[in-house]
């Protein structure tokens, strides 16, 4: 294994000054970076070489693409075969050696590529196209979660209203455009009230306001009905489009479900947004970026990197004076993910296109060849405000930013005492360049699925009666259909409190169900009951306008089968309903109550990755003192060697000049000099077999204390590699637990006949 393979450090490149690796420190990608440089410099290749690491380390990223390249992530091929290359070269085996090469030269192989696959999934995205997986943005105003603070609803609602009204070809102030405050006032009066919005529902909602008054001032004083009917045709026209089905097609823009997949395996998440057009391309952004906020703050306090959001080409939507609706979202992220754990990595080839104010709060700058003097000068402003009260020598970094030539970077990094220029590794992806419409579709495409045909009865000519004393709710429609029919249901919902005190488990529960309700002899079967996630509040009092009705079983129109049924309620959830809990033998912990198999691993690994990072910085101080001991022995060794080979030369010297004199007397006949020299030269003879002697101890005081230091090294570095070789929880195998409700604690608060909407055509349920 390459000294560079270690979890939690990115392998960058090579230093240009002495060629060691370049080992970034993903934990400093929580404080945020930015990449700049021309095109040419290099920039693609150091991104998706960050990005390859990340993946590397089981950290998800949201790559955002405007120019088309990052699909090039997907180009990675372990066996390094010509005719993986085929299809996206014309000189496959040219390029599979060279390919194989490149990797060689930075101690790389395809064993390499092959655990950038194994780490991570790959997805392709196209918002508003086939081409890759479309994203379906039909709700772009789902109701946040309860745990969503106030501030962060009125940014959602202000990025969200202004990219819509943008898609419209409207640039509207929040402050002073009716259209903006019409729609932000519609949207904030429904969450309020627990419901979302889909676009169908705010071109109803347009033309017949739900709130009477906005501010001080009569609705339809404040905007006219027919200028209202106006906006709603507008949008109307905009979703009736043939060329904007595609956006109601595909995945939901759900970051969660983004980031991992179903079995919490991270997700490397690229977003093609190339083949749209500037106005959708904002509209896109703004969105994705709203709700990467919303996730945010519904994740745990950490400062271990736990995601990664990587935009190219960033300079239209984070510019210095203007505020279009991606930048309040990017301000956002900038100053306060860090706390979340979500890095920002954010690139551009045009620097004076940047608010540097915002990049201030970014710890690390990767900056590349540069292409006029008005670009280095308004890079050096943003480095010089991102210093964080380092000194900052101006001289010195337009000198270094000078030298920079392709592929090679400084990187300064707030963590770190010193910059540093490097050359950037070679990408485990093939660097392909921009991909085709034809090759995005060949490396993610989407078919549609086609409904089933109907299977439901003919609907009845108008709403069946039942008895008064009967609960009678509709269950809320989420989807839409041009004719809707209502099929009759039974709908259970109970608390049920889960009580384990051995396992300090006590979790309150809400259990609700519908099943069918039949003629015959079993007119209600709870075996074959499904659970919902429909809450109560979600029940309506009313049917839809022209909606049609399935028959009512005779059973259902009986007011007394209802407490018997209440009771099969409560026992169906005393036999079949437990509260599942996973236990992680290696990380000792244990999933809570509701939090299902892939939400557990997810969390663990965090947990896992900030369990590692605290355990080395706790290995390091550990040793840091014990290795300046030791690497003070080696100096202190270094110099009683040097001392005593000094003493031993001067000892040697002197022993020379004295049996030189000896004989020189000798030769002048003078007899008794010549005796009292030769005993003199004999006494140092002695002193320099002794000093030989110093010279030999001390060389051997040498030895020792070097190896201890290097014994002291190996065992630091063993521990090291002890912390990174724990198991990994993505495919670790969990002890699991069930948690029984007692009879008692299951109290039924509900059970009604409720009205499920299906769509007559395709039979399909509008409810789930």
């Amino acid at each position: 294994m390459q000294d560079f393979e270690k979890l939690g450090l990115f392998y960058l490149g090579r230093a240009v000054d002495d060629g060691q690796p370049v080992l970034y420190d993903s934990s400093d990608l929580v404080t945020h970076g930015v990449c700049i440089g021309m095109t040419g410099s290099g920039k693609t290749g150091l991104c998706v070489g960050l990005i390859e690491e990340a993946l590397i380390d089981s950290i998800p990223v949201i790559a955002v693409d405007p120019k088309g390249d990052l699909g090039n992530l997907l180009l990675n091929f372990p066996q390094l075969r010509p005719e993986d290359f085929a299809p996206w070269t014309q000189q496959p085996a040219e390029t599979a050696q060279r390919w194989r090469d490149g990797l060689a030269a930075w101690g790389q192989d395809g064993a390499r590529i092959q655990r950038l696959r194994d780490a991570a999934e790959f997805r392709l995205y196209t918002p508003g196209s086939r081409s890759g997986r479309p994203v379906s943005i039909m709700r772009p105003f789902d109701a946040p979660s309860a745990d969503e603070d106030e501030e962060s609803r009125r940014e959602r609602i202000h990025a969200s209203v202004s990219a819509l009204l943008g898609l419209l070809g409207i640039e509207a102030d929040p402050l002073q455009s009716r259209e903006h405050i019409l729609l932000s006032t519609i949207v904030q009066n429904a969450w309020q009230a627990g419901r979302s919005l889909d676009l169908g529902g705010i071109i109803s909602e347009i033309q017949k306001p739900p709130v009477t008054r906005v501010g001080v001032m009569d609705v339809d004083t404040f905007f006219p009905p027919k200028e209202r009917s106006e906006l709603a045709m507008r949008l109307n026209n905009l979703l009736a489009s043939p060329s904007f089905a595609a956006w109601s097609e595909g995945e939901p823009l759900d970051i969660d479900r983004i980031l991992y997949t179903e079995s919490g395996r991270p997700r490397a998440a690229i977003f093609s947004i190339a083949h749209l057009g500037d106005a959708e391309r904002m509209f896109f952004v703004s969105l994705l970026l709203s709700n990467v906020v919303g996730w945010m703050r519904r994740q745990s306090g950490s400062a271990s990197l736990r995601a990664l959001l990587f935009m190219d080409e960033i300079a239209g939507y984070f510019p210095p004076v203007a505020n279009p609706p991606s930048k309040p979202p990017l301000l956002t992220l900038l100053k306060q993910a860090r706390a979340f754990g979500l890095g920002v990595l954010l690139a551009t080839q045009n620097p004076v296109d940047l608010d540097y104010k915002g990049l201030s709060n970014t710890g690390t700058w990767f900056i590349g060849r540069l292409q006029t003097e008005r670009d280095k000068q308004r890079v050096m402003e943003g480095l010089e405000g991102a210093s964080a009260g380092r000194a900052f020598d101006r001289a010195k970094m337009e000198s270094v930013l000078a030298g920079l030539g392709s592929r090679k970077f400084l990187l300064h990094n707030v963590h770190e005492d010193e910059d540093v220029v490097f050359e950037t590794r070679w990408t485990l992806s093939y660097l392909a360049g921009p991909l085709t419409r034809a090759q995005l579709k060949q490396l993610g495409g989407f078919a549609p699925t086609v409904p089933a045909p109907s299977t439901l009865p003919a609907p009845a000519a108008s709403r069946p009666v039942v008895d008064s004393a009967i609960p009678q709710y509709f269950l809320a429609a989420r989807g839409l259909a041009r004719r809707v029919i209502y099929r009759p249901m039974l709908f259970g919902e109970a608390d049920v409190q889960f009580v384990d005190a051995k396992r300090g488990v006590d979790s309150s529960h809400d259990i609700r169900a519908a099943v069918d309700v039949v003629d015959g002899p079993l007119a209600v079967e709870w075996e074959r009951a499904q659970a919902l996630q429909t809450a109560a509040c979600d029940l309506e009092s009313e049917p839809l306008d022209g909606a049609g009705f399935a028959p009512l079983p005779s059973a259902a129109a009986n007011v007394k089968k209802y407490a018997a049924w209440s009771r099969d309620f409560a026992g169906w959830i005393y036999a079949t309903q437990q509260l599942e809990l996973f236990t992680s033998p290696s990380l000792k912990q244990t999933s809570r109550p509701g939090e299902d198999e892939r939400a557990f691993r997810i969390r663990l690994l965090q947990v896992a990755r900030e369990q590692r990072d605290a355990e080395k910085e706790k290995l390091r101080r550990a040793y840091a003192s014990k290795l300046t001991t030791a690497e003070d022995g080696v100096r202190r060794a270094e110099h009683a060697v040097q001392r005593e080979e000094a003493q031993s030369r001067d000892s040697m010297l002197s022993t020379a000049l004295q049996i030189g004199g000896s004989l020189l007397g000798s030769f002048m006949g003078r007899r008794t000099s010549m005796v009292s020299a030769g005993v003199s030269a004999a006494r140092g003879v002695g002193r320099s077999a002794t000093q030989a002697s110093d010279v030999r101890r001390a060389e051997q005081n040498l030895q020792v204390a070097s190896a201890r230091r290097d014994d002291l090294q190996f065992q630091f570095q063993a521990d090291l590699a002890a912390v990174e070789a724990r198991v990994d929880p993505s495919t670790e195998v969990f002890e699991t637990t069930a948690v029984k409700p007692k009879k008692a604690n299951i109290s039924v608060r509900l059970l009604a006949l409720a009205w499920a909407p299906h769509d007559a055509e395709s039979g399909k349920p509008l409810w789930e």
